[in-house]
């Protein structure tokens, strides 16, 4: 079955490259309507931007979603990761800026909200995504592949000169509650030279280190340190979902991620979508709803690490 949230939930806080402070409220939606974002800032009619791969455009550092009006939004990942971790299908994002905030730089503030609020069970059945031979997209070292599975796994590779962070890989299964487990609570991480560059640039302008691992060679920067020993390749696999479950539906194969960033992994979606050999869409069974993040457990049933 797909599911919305069982009441509207709220947010304010700046984002992370504008530095221009956002509210933003997610409403419940109706079975079939999909993660709808719209720009209230905007003229009526011109700020709406389904969360789909026909909208994806490609842009640094972030995932960025335009319409044909030229009205966007960025940084949505974290936020959709969430919706795709808690089995949220169908939702009505409002926000007046263009980008979401970044809040604490992981998908932890969200997930405590949907936890708080619960979820309504809608009688529509859920469509999934079943990836029937491998896709992959590569641009110099780095690749992100897609492939059969009975489950929802992932993997993913990582490999910084910088010794706070260094090579780290993780394999997980993301059925239902692994990602409350193991993800939702790890933040984004940059070195501290490529923020100052950034913000030189007019970039990040909303970074901080609350919102950020921020790392110097081998020092981790931020207040407390790090959540987890390897939170950087965590947060990696977190932007992950975020950025498949632009698909428009659940995936039900399993991704591998070498180096891989925002815009390898878009640029996957839209190459497994363009292949009509390559996946088929059906009705998710009972069993099948148990291999993907969400929908078996109450949202609060999910526990959380942080």
């Amino acid at each position: 079955m797909q599911a919305t949230l069982a009441r509207s939930v709220s947010f304010k806080g700046f984002g992370l490259h504008s530095g221009l402070p956002v509210r933003l409220r997610i409403d419940p939606a109706p079975a079939g309507h999909g993660i709808v974002f719209r720009r209230i800032d905007l003229p009526a009619g011109s700020g709406v931007i389904p969360a789909l791969p026909e909208f994806w455009t490609e842009a640094r550092l972030c995932t960025r979603l335009e319409n044909a009006a030229g009205a966007s939004v960025a940084t949505i990942e974290h936020l959709m990761a969430a919706l795709a971790g808690a089995g949220i299908h169908n939702a009505f994002v409002l926000l007046d800026g263009p980008e979401v905030p970044i809040l604490d730089g992981s998908a932890a503030p969200y997930l405590r909200r949907f936890q708080a609020v619960g979820l309504h069970v809608q009688s529509a059945p859920l469509e999934v995504i079943r990836v029937l031979r491998p896709v992959e997209v590569r641009s110099g070292d780095a690749l992100a592949r897609l492939e059969p599975a009975d489950s929802f796994r992932m993997r993913f590779e990582i490999d910084f000169p910088d010794a706070a962070i260094g090579r780290q890989s993780k394999d997980i299964d993301l059925a239902n509650g692994a990602f409350a487990d193991h993800l939702a609570d790890s933040r984004t991480f940059c070195r501290r030279a490529d923020v100052e560059a950034m913000q030189a640039a007019g970039l990040a302008l909303g970074g901080s280190y609350e919102n950020a691992i921020v790392v110097e060679g081998a020092s981790v920067l931020s207040p407390g340190g790090l959540r987890h020993a390897d939170e950087p390749v965590r947060h990696k696999m977190l932007d992950a979902l975020g950025d498949l479950a632009v698909a428009g539906a659940p995936i039900l194969g399993r991704y591998l991620g070498v180096r891989a960033g925002h815009a390898l992994t878009g640029r996957l979606v839209q190459a497994l979508l363009a292949d009509p050999s390559s996946h088929v869409r059906e009705v998710c069974s009972p069993s099948c709803r148990r291999r993907l993040p969400g929908n078996v457990r109450t949202l609060a049933d999910l526990p959380m690490t942080a």
